[in-house]
């Protein structure tokens, strides 16, 4: 029997079906990426791993600081986070200043100088991402030099890394941290990268692990099985992930590089989902995250921060 809604049945559930439409945009647009924050663990069992190095890394990517979306605050919230879990090392993956969708841009000096606030004993390192380079003009138009926000956080200790290794050592256990500029530095220009993994590679001199920091996920279906974790951002998680999927983030040769833990011929990527916003304001299913890595200890999870 075909059951016909009256006319007051059929206005209460539109008015209902607007109402959650309207509550979900709200939700996207202000409360995940303006007021939420999570720590999300990571404990892989890697490959070529020392099971005695205990290793307690703090991961930050692409803040894209501007207001409202990311205003001074919002920073100095994540810095406290961050040093409440007291990591060994802290690594920043790039995406310093917003994109196109900022109402005001935020002075990078004052960014720079907060994140000199970050506390681990190995200390912070970064690598650069493309909107580093592509909100520099004067790179941009010379296609010479380093972006200034480089100068910037090395003027407060922290080395930015852009092809390159540095042998650290925790309890007496070594392992290298390896950085590569990044894959897409021009705008428009998306083939041309500054990024040269043989030669990154190339500087490390024994065989203890590597952690590899790249901003774009997509060098990872290159990336060696002597790395043995490849940490990324770029991607936001998509920004709107429904159900395990980020439909705005393409494959990279098949493979799905959008966010989260990767594992591809035995070799591991963890993508972060980041703090900031590009191109649209909004998150959903996607919190700002802050990713903890337990290595050499051996699931993960989400936890509000």
């Amino acid at each position: 029997m075909l059951i016909v809604p009256s006319r007051r049945q059929f206005l209460t559930g539109l008015g209902a079906g607007a109402g959650l439409v309207a509550a979900t945009g709200v939700y996207a647009v202000d409360v995940e990426p303006l007021h939420r924050l999570v720590v999300t663990n990571y404990a892989p069992v890697l490959p070529r791993w020392d099971p005695a190095l205990r290793l307690r890394v703090a991961v930050l990517a692409d803040f894209h600081i501007c207001e409202p979306y990311m205003p001074f605050d919002r920073v100095a919230e994540i810095i406290d986070a961050t040093n409440a879990l007291k990591p060994d090392l802290v690594l920043m993956l790039g995406d310093y200043p917003a994109g196109k969708i900022a109402w005001r841009k935020l002075p990078l000096e004052q960014f720079a100088r907060m994140v000199e606030g970050l506390k681990a004993p190995l200390g912070t390192h970064a690598i650069l991402g493309n909107h580093d380079w592509w909100d520099d003009h004067a790179v941009q138009r010379s296609r010479r030099g380093s972006p200034a926000v480089k100068r910037l956080l090395e003027a407060r200790g922290i080395p930015v890394m852009e092809n390159e290794a540095v042998r650290l050592v925790k309890d007496g256990r070594p392992f290298w941290l390896a950085g590569l500029a990044d894959q897409q530095p021009y705008f428009n220009s998306f083939d041309v990268g500054l990024d040269d993994l043989p030669a990154t590679l190339g500087t490390i001199t024994d065989d203890a692990p590597v952690i590899l920091m790249a901003h774009e996920p997509d060098i990872f279906a290159d990336v060696p099985d002597r790395v043995s974790l490849t940490l990324a951002g770029h991607t936001h998680g998509g920004q709107i992930r429904l159900f395990g999927h980020s439909p705005a983030i393409r494959r990279v040769r098949g493979h799905d590089y959008a966010y989260g833990h990767v594992i591809q011929d035995g070799r591991h990527l963890i993508v972060s989902g980041g703090f900031g916003m590009s191109r649209i304001p909004v998150r959903f299913g996607v919190p700002p995250e802050i990713v903890l890595l337990e290595l050499g200890t051996g699931s993960a999870s989400a936890t509000a921060a």
